[in-house]
């Protein structure tokens, strides 16, 4: 999980460049729940909030920033117990390809014989 809150974090500095000045910052961590949000005046937009629900965080968040083609660019997501998922996308993303057939076959027997632990 810290690596998405991290991951998000890069990727506003990444977008951001020297250039860029802070339109807004806040952050708020507590034990059980966290948010944060910076804007910059380059476009770049993030915020993400989570808490913790029992033993597992359920993180959402969205980014928003523009292409250096001037397209407006934002993902919204979700990362919990099932990984990170998104949730929107616009542009939106691109179908990926088809799993390879032995591919396939090997998570269907993976499946269907699980590990003895």
């Amino acid at each position: 999980m810290k690596f998405f809150i991290a991951f998000a974090c890069l990727l506003a500095v990444a977008l951001a460049n020297e250039d860029a000045n802070i339109l807004r910052a806040e952050q708020e961590v507590n034990v059980n729940d966290f948010k944060y949000a910076l804007k910059l005046d380059n476009s770049v937009d993030v915020q993400q909030e989570g808490a913790l629900n029992g033993n597992e965080w359920k993180v959402t968040g969205t980014q928003s920033w523009q292409s250096p083609e001037g397209v407006p660019v934002s993902i919204q997501y979700i990362a919990d117990a099932n990984g990170y998922q998104v949730v929107g996308a616009n542009p939106p993303l691109p179908t990926p390809p088809p799993i390879p057939e032995a591919i396939q076959r090997a998570l269907e027997y993976i499946a269907a014989h699980p590990s003895k632990e």
